[in-house]
Protein backbone atom coordinates (compact mmCIF):
# COMPACT_ATOMS: atom_id res chain seq x y z
CA UNK A 1 0.00 0.00 0.00
CA UNK A 2 2.79 2.43 0.98
CA UNK A 3 4.11 1.67 -2.77
CA UNK A 4 1.15 2.03 -4.43
CA UNK A 5 1.21 2.15 -7.64
CA UNK A 6 4.48 1.08 -7.57
CA UNK A 7 4.98 -2.79 -7.42
CA UNK A 8 7.13 -4.39 -4.81
CA UNK A 9 9.15 -7.59 -5.59
CA UNK A 10 8.07 -10.85 -3.44
CA UNK A 11 12.16 -11.05 -2.36
CA UNK A 12 11.48 -7.56 -0.78
CA UNK A 13 8.19 -8.63 0.83
CA UNK A 14 9.78 -11.42 2.38
CA UNK A 15 12.72 -9.65 3.65
CA UNK A 16 10.68 -6.82 5.15
CA UNK A 17 8.15 -9.15 7.26
CA UNK A 18 10.87 -11.37 8.00
CA UNK A 19 9.96 -14.23 6.59
CA UNK A 20 10.78 -16.95 4.79
CA UNK A 21 10.15 -17.23 0.72
CA UNK A 22 8.33 -20.11 0.37
CA UNK A 23 6.34 -18.85 3.65
CA UNK A 24 5.98 -14.94 1.64
CA UNK A 25 5.39 -16.46 -1.29
CA UNK A 26 1.56 -18.89 0.48
CA UNK A 27 0.89 -15.43 1.85
CA UNK A 28 1.37 -13.49 -1.12
CA UNK A 29 -0.86 -16.46 -3.23
CA UNK A 30 -3.60 -16.19 -0.26
CA UNK A 31 -3.88 -12.19 -0.86
CA UNK A 32 -4.06 -12.99 -4.80
CA UNK A 33 -6.65 -15.45 -4.08
CA UNK A 34 -8.51 -12.74 -2.03
CA UNK A 35 -8.16 -10.22 -4.82
CA UNK A 36 -6.72 -7.98 -2.23
CA UNK A 37 -3.37 -7.82 -4.66
CA UNK A 38 -2.42 -8.62 -7.87
CA UNK A 39 0.74 -9.82 -9.35
CA UNK A 40 2.41 -8.68 -12.95
CA UNK A 41 5.33 -9.89 -14.87
CA UNK A 42 7.58 -6.59 -15.61
CA UNK A 43 11.32 -8.33 -17.78
CA UNK A 44 12.35 -11.14 -15.49
CA UNK A 45 10.67 -9.83 -12.28
CA UNK A 46 7.23 -10.74 -10.95
CA UNK A 47 5.70 -7.48 -8.89
CA UNK A 48 3.29 -7.39 -6.70
CA UNK A 49 0.37 -4.22 -6.46
CA UNK A 50 -2.03 -4.00 -3.73
CA UNK A 51 -5.73 -4.01 -5.32
CA UNK A 52 -7.27 -0.82 -3.45
CA UNK A 53 -10.78 -1.75 -4.43
CA UNK A 54 -10.56 -5.12 -2.83
CA UNK A 55 -8.55 -3.27 0.12
CA UNK A 56 -11.54 -0.98 0.12
CA UNK A 57 -13.95 -3.36 0.38
CA UNK A 58 -12.48 -5.67 3.00
CA UNK A 59 -12.19 -2.29 5.18
CA UNK A 60 -15.51 -1.75 4.51
CA UNK A 61 -16.91 -4.49 5.74
CA UNK A 62 -15.04 -4.56 8.92
CA UNK A 63 -15.89 -0.75 9.93
CA UNK A 64 -19.54 -1.68 8.47
CA UNK A 65 -19.77 -5.07 11.09
CA UNK A 66 -17.55 -3.58 13.59
CA UNK A 67 -19.11 0.19 13.81
CA UNK A 68 -21.96 -1.13 12.72
CA UNK A 69 -22.95 1.80 10.65
CA UNK A 70 -22.51 4.41 13.40
CA UNK A 71 -20.76 7.29 11.87
CA UNK A 72 -20.08 8.71 15.29
CA UNK A 73 -17.66 5.57 16.11
CA UNK A 74 -16.44 4.87 12.40
CA UNK A 75 -15.08 8.51 11.87
CA UNK A 76 -13.43 8.82 14.93
CA UNK A 77 -10.96 5.66 13.95
CA UNK A 78 -9.65 7.40 11.02
CA UNK A 79 -10.08 11.03 12.63
CA UNK A 80 -8.07 11.62 15.61
CA UNK A 81 -6.62 15.51 16.32
CA UNK A 82 -3.18 14.90 16.36
CA UNK A 83 -1.05 16.16 19.17
CA UNK A 84 -0.31 20.30 18.18
CA UNK A 85 2.99 21.07 17.99
CA UNK A 86 4.66 23.79 21.06
CA UNK A 87 8.40 24.78 21.58
CA UNK A 88 8.06 23.05 24.56
CA UNK A 89 6.18 19.64 23.22
CA UNK A 90 7.69 20.46 18.85
CA UNK A 91 6.62 17.43 16.80
CA UNK A 92 9.09 15.06 16.09
CA UNK A 93 9.48 13.79 12.33
CA UNK A 94 11.96 11.31 10.81
CA UNK A 95 13.25 11.26 7.70
CA UNK A 96 14.30 7.88 6.52
CA UNK A 97 16.27 7.11 2.99
CA UNK A 98 18.46 4.17 2.09
CA UNK A 99 22.51 5.83 2.98
CA UNK A 100 21.46 8.92 5.17
CA UNK A 101 24.18 10.74 3.49
CA UNK A 102 21.88 13.21 0.99
CA UNK A 103 18.30 13.64 0.68
CA UNK A 104 17.40 12.90 4.76
CA UNK A 105 20.01 14.88 6.00
CA UNK A 106 19.49 17.92 3.68
CA UNK A 107 15.55 17.63 4.59
CA UNK A 108 16.19 17.20 7.89
CA UNK A 109 18.24 20.50 7.99
CA UNK A 110 15.21 22.42 6.37
CA UNK A 111 12.62 21.44 8.30
CA UNK A 112 14.68 22.27 11.56
CA UNK A 113 15.31 26.02 10.50
CA UNK A 114 11.80 26.55 8.53
CA UNK A 115 10.41 24.50 11.52
CA UNK A 116 11.07 27.52 13.36
CA UNK A 117 11.07 25.87 16.78
CA UNK A 118 7.93 23.86 16.39
CA UNK A 119 9.19 20.55 14.81
CA UNK A 120 12.35 18.65 15.64
CA UNK A 121 13.20 16.88 12.62
CA UNK A 122 15.74 13.76 12.62
CA UNK A 123 17.15 11.72 10.09
CA UNK A 124 18.54 7.59 9.62
CA UNK A 125 19.37 5.38 6.86
CA UNK A 126 17.76 1.60 6.29
CA UNK A 127 22.00 1.01 5.32
CA UNK A 128 23.64 4.25 6.29
CA UNK A 129 26.66 5.27 4.43
CA UNK A 130 28.52 6.16 7.68
CA UNK A 131 29.22 9.70 6.82
CA UNK A 132 27.46 12.40 5.08
CA UNK A 133 28.49 12.90 1.32
CA UNK A 134 30.50 15.87 0.93
CA UNK A 135 28.24 17.34 -1.44
CA UNK A 136 24.96 17.44 1.50
CA UNK A 137 27.98 19.50 3.82
CA UNK A 138 29.37 21.55 0.63
CA UNK A 139 25.49 22.67 -0.37
CA UNK A 140 24.16 23.08 3.45
CA UNK A 141 27.45 25.36 4.44
CA UNK A 142 26.62 27.57 1.37
CA UNK A 143 23.14 28.04 2.51
CA UNK A 144 24.23 28.85 5.81
CA UNK A 145 23.37 25.79 7.41
CA UNK A 146 25.16 24.55 10.62
CA UNK A 147 26.82 20.59 9.59
CA UNK A 148 28.64 19.99 12.66
CA UNK A 149 25.84 17.69 13.83
CA UNK A 150 25.46 16.31 10.66
CA UNK A 151 25.82 12.21 11.00
CA UNK A 152 24.65 9.31 9.21
CA UNK A 153 23.11 6.70 11.14
CA UNK A 154 20.89 3.70 11.03
CA UNK A 155 17.69 3.97 11.62
CA UNK A 156 17.47 1.18 14.47
CA UNK A 157 18.67 3.92 16.43
CA UNK A 158 15.33 5.43 16.41
CA UNK A 159 13.12 2.13 16.62
CA UNK A 160 14.71 1.54 20.38
CA UNK A 161 12.43 1.32 23.08
CA UNK A 162 14.46 4.46 24.66
CA UNK A 163 14.51 6.55 21.80
CA UNK A 164 12.45 9.54 20.70
CA UNK A 165 8.46 8.54 19.84
CA UNK A 166 7.86 9.71 16.35
CA UNK A 167 4.92 11.30 15.32
CA UNK A 168 5.75 11.24 11.88
CA UNK A 169 8.14 9.37 9.39
CA UNK A 170 8.63 10.33 6.01
CA UNK A 171 10.55 8.18 3.17
CA UNK A 172 12.52 9.96 0.41
CA UNK A 173 13.93 7.37 -1.40
CA UNK A 174 12.83 6.65 -4.80
CA UNK A 175 10.97 3.78 -4.83
CA UNK A 176 10.05 4.22 -8.42
CA UNK A 177 13.53 3.36 -9.47
CA UNK A 178 13.83 0.09 -7.95
CA UNK A 179 15.33 1.48 -4.31
CA UNK A 180 14.49 -0.19 -1.00
CA UNK A 181 12.78 2.01 1.45
CA UNK A 182 12.83 1.59 4.95
CA UNK A 183 9.36 -0.09 6.40
CA UNK A 184 8.64 2.21 9.93
CA UNK A 185 7.09 0.02 12.80
CA UNK A 186 4.51 1.04 14.79
CA UNK A 187 1.80 3.89 14.57
CA UNK A 188 3.39 7.22 13.45
CA UNK A 189 1.50 8.87 10.40
CA UNK A 190 3.59 7.85 7.64
CA UNK A 191 4.17 9.36 4.27
CA UNK A 192 6.77 8.58 1.49
CA UNK A 193 8.35 11.64 -0.87
CA UNK A 194 10.21 9.96 -3.03
CA UNK A 195 13.31 12.08 -4.54
CA UNK A 196 16.02 10.60 -6.83
CA UNK A 197 19.37 10.16 -5.06
CA UNK A 198 21.63 12.79 -6.03
CA UNK A 199 24.88 10.83 -4.70
CA UNK A 200 23.95 8.28 -7.12
CA UNK A 201 24.79 11.17 -9.84
CA UNK A 202 29.10 10.82 -11.61
CA UNK A 203 30.58 13.10 -9.36
CA UNK A 204 31.07 15.28 -11.99
CA UNK A 205 27.37 16.29 -11.87
CA UNK A 206 27.19 16.06 -8.25
CA UNK A 207 26.56 20.12 -7.70
CA UNK A 208 23.78 19.82 -9.90
CA UNK A 209 21.76 16.88 -9.09
CA UNK A 210 22.29 18.06 -5.10
CA UNK A 211 20.52 21.81 -6.05
CA UNK A 212 18.02 19.63 -7.67
CA UNK A 213 17.41 17.28 -4.64
CA UNK A 214 17.24 20.62 -2.34
CA UNK A 215 15.04 22.45 -4.36
CA UNK A 216 12.41 19.53 -4.55
CA UNK A 217 13.02 18.96 -1.11
CA UNK A 218 12.92 22.62 -0.63
CA UNK A 219 8.98 22.60 -2.19
CA UNK A 220 7.68 20.03 -0.16
CA UNK A 221 9.11 20.44 3.40
CA UNK A 222 7.85 24.49 2.56
CA UNK A 223 4.54 23.02 1.57
CA UNK A 224 4.18 20.53 4.63
CA UNK A 225 4.86 23.53 7.04
CA UNK A 226 2.37 25.81 5.21
CA UNK A 227 -0.51 23.17 6.06
CA UNK A 228 -3.19 24.60 8.53
CA UNK A 229 -2.24 23.18 12.21
CA UNK A 230 -5.57 21.98 13.50
CA UNK A 231 -5.31 18.87 10.84
CA UNK A 232 -6.71 15.97 12.15
CA UNK A 233 -5.00 12.54 10.95
CA UNK A 234 -7.22 12.05 8.18
CA UNK A 235 -6.50 15.27 6.39
CA UNK A 236 -2.90 15.34 7.12
CA UNK A 237 -2.08 11.71 5.90
CA UNK A 238 -3.90 13.27 2.55
CA UNK A 239 -2.07 16.66 2.53
CA UNK A 240 1.33 14.56 3.40
CA UNK A 241 0.25 12.33 0.14
CA UNK A 242 -0.33 15.58 -2.32
CA UNK A 243 3.14 17.01 -0.94
CA UNK A 244 4.63 13.71 -2.11
CA UNK A 245 2.82 13.54 -5.45
CA UNK A 246 4.40 17.29 -6.24
CA UNK A 247 6.61 17.64 -9.21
Amino acid sequence: MRRYPAGVPAGEIATALDFKPNTASAYLATLKQADLIRQERQGTSLLYFANLDGVRGLFDGLLTGCCQNRPDICHSLASAPIVQPTPERPLKVLFLCTGNSARSILLESLINRLGDGRIHAFSAGLNPTCKVHPQSLTLLREKGYPVDQARSKSWDKFAAPDAPKMDLVITVCASAAGETCPIWPGAPLRAHWGVEDPAAAAEADWESAFVTAYAALERRAKAYLDLPQDLDKDALQTELRRIGEMS
